[in-house]
């Protein structure tokens, strides 16, 4: 095992605790910045390009026919495979935090579309389920089975936040262990089954799953109700025959004591255990190897690599698997840098460089990583651009279409999915597509008032035409709260001066002109 020691080269970041990596073919893909996306790269995806001792992040591209996918943060993904010898795949995504700190209970399945040394296009597309939904969660984790011909997803684990109707002011943002269902998701048809097993007494999160063919290994985990890291291995069986699925699960002995361990896989059976926590305030800084050979597991402890000071003395740390035996791993910057969210980075490769050549993926593997939920604890901010410098093999790739956060304006002001108005009602967990020129994000138009900001043009109820009209036009438009305050602030036409004449000679000038009885009764009302 060997540590390349990451040097960052700006004080901003975009990998923040919570984020996940996705590996196809090799080429690493980053997903789950902690704030909402910038305009240079609104699907939130971004290619790692590590060439000539610097990782760079390159943005991502959607296909047009993909929806929406917000940038989560701690959700479950796996990879999906036709059947269990298939060289392609697809990566499956559930659940996770959104930067408004929502859950979200929706499943994704990405894939790749076309990569060349300019552009990366994926093809996101949102999967209809019903039956026995799973809540909306995160910290758990999602594994494939294949068993008779036939692939179906385990989700397990997690939190949620308690019930609305137990929520109250103080307590509106505390989370729960999720039930310690068992859920199989039928890809072919969308329908979700839920399982009560005997054998799973207590929820867990930030545990580590691993699934080879029929069978679901799960390792470790952190119960909050009873604030115990769990010591059992569980094996969890999932038999497909034509009826309805058995799962079934047995209780083993042999298992470790730990929560948000990484997990990346080195060989067809060997995968090598990483991080985590032991405690809460202490770090497992011990590594293991676990095999899986011939429906068995076993678990052996490993030389662990030369940590560095920083990495020893750090409170927490957080990373996330690369594929192909390596592994990403963070800690904090030191209080006393100016930036509060600088962290400092490490590439860990778990084997050599003739059997990284060698590897062929073929398991499946899910890890959860986090930091015990530091989005709820940490002074981490939204997330910026981020580059730095490794020691790591380098990619023939092209430099064109580096993204760079100084070229664009700050999201966090004119993104898509801000409160533009006091009125504002649009959610991007609700919304749906209002104009004929929407697709997967709502329709703007810049206010002028002022320094000019950007609103919803559902918001302020325009019109279809009236949208395309404006938006055509070469006019200012000032949006429903500041078109009054427009007005009043406009300039008054200029006007000449009004001469003043003497109160008698205005008398006079009056009672000419009146009759003789309006005479007498405008007299009487003058000088009562």
């Amino acid at each position: 095992m060997s540590l390349h020691v990451v040097s960052a080269v700006s004080n901003l970041s975009l990998l923040q605790p919570g984020f996940s990596l996705l590996n196809f073919d090799g080429h690493v893909f980053f997903f789950g910045q902690k704030g909402w996306p910038k305009r240079s790269c609104p699907t939130g995806v971004f290619f790692l390009d590590i060439k000539q001792n610097e990782l760079k992040m390159k943005p991502a591209t959607f296909s047009k026919d993909s929806c929406y996918l917000p940038p989560l943060r701690y959700p479950a993904l796996c990879t999906l495979r036709s059947n269990a010898e298939s060289d392609e795949y697809q990566y499956i995504i559930h659940g996770g935090k959104t930067p408004n700190n929502d859950l979200s209970d929706k499943m994704y399945v990405m894939s790749l579309v076309n990569k060349n040394s300019k552009k990366t296009t994926f093809q996101c597309i949102e999967k209809d389920l019903g039956g026995d939904v799973p809540e909306a969660r995160y910290g758990h984790t999602i594994n494939v089975v294949h068993s008779r011909g036939k692939s179906m997803s385990v989700i397990f684990g997690g939190r949620s936040y308690i019930p609305l109707a137990q929520r109250t002011t103080e307590k509106w943002n505390s989370v729960i262990d999720c039930l310690p269902s068992v859920f199989l998701v039928d890809f072919e048809f969308g329908c979700c089954m839920s399982y009560v097993l005997p054998e799973l007494q207590d929820g867990l999160s930030f545990h580590v799953s691993v699934a080879r063919n029929d069978t679901i290994y799960i390792l470790g985990g952190h119960s909050l109700q009873n604030n115990l890291r769990s010591p059992s291995l569980y094996k969890i069986k999932v038999d497909l025959p034509l009826g309805s699925p058995a799962v079934t699960c047995t209780v083993l002995p042999g298992g470790i004591s730990v929560s948000s361990a990484i997990v990346t896989q080195t060989s067809d059976t060997e995968f090598v255990l990483v991080g985590g926590y032991q405690s809460d305030n202490q770090k497992r800084l011990v590594c293991n190897t676990i095999v899986l050979e011939d429906n068995k597991i076993k678990i052996v402890e490993r030389a662990s690599p030369d940590w560095t000071p920083d990495i020893k003395h750090c409170r927490m740390w957080f990373g996330c698997d690369m594929g192909k035996g390596s592994v990403l791993l963070g800690i904090p910057g030191p209080n006393k840098q100016l930036i509060s969210d600088a962290n400092y980075f490490y590439i860990l490769r778990c084997k050599g460089a003739e059997e990284d050549k060698e590897e062929e993926w073929t398991a499946q593997i899910c890890s959860q990583t986090s930091t015990e939920d530091p989005g709820d604890s940490t002074p981490f901010e939204d997330s910026e651009e981020f580059c730095f410098s490794a020691e790591a093999n380098s990619f023939d790739l092209d430099d064109t279409d580096t993204y760079n956060e100084d070229d664009e304006e700050d999201e966090s002001e004119t993104g898509y999915w801000i409160t533009c108005s006091a009125s504002c009602n649009i959610d991007i967990n609700t919304w749906v597509p209002f104009y004929s020129t929407e697709l997967n994000k709502p329709a703007m138009i810049l206010c002028s008032s002022g320094a000019g900001h950007w609103v919803h043009a559902q918001c302020m109820d325009l019109s279809e035409t009236m949208l395309l009209r404006l938006s055509e036009a070469n006019v200012k438009y000032f949006c429903n709260e500041h078109v009054d305050l427009n007005k009043g602030l406009q300039t008054p036409k200029k006007v000449g001066n009004l001469k003043k004449q003497p109160m008698k000679l205005l008398r006079k000038k009056t009672t000419r002109k009146l009759t003789t009885p309006t005479k007498k009764s405008f007299l009487r009302r003058l000088f009562e």
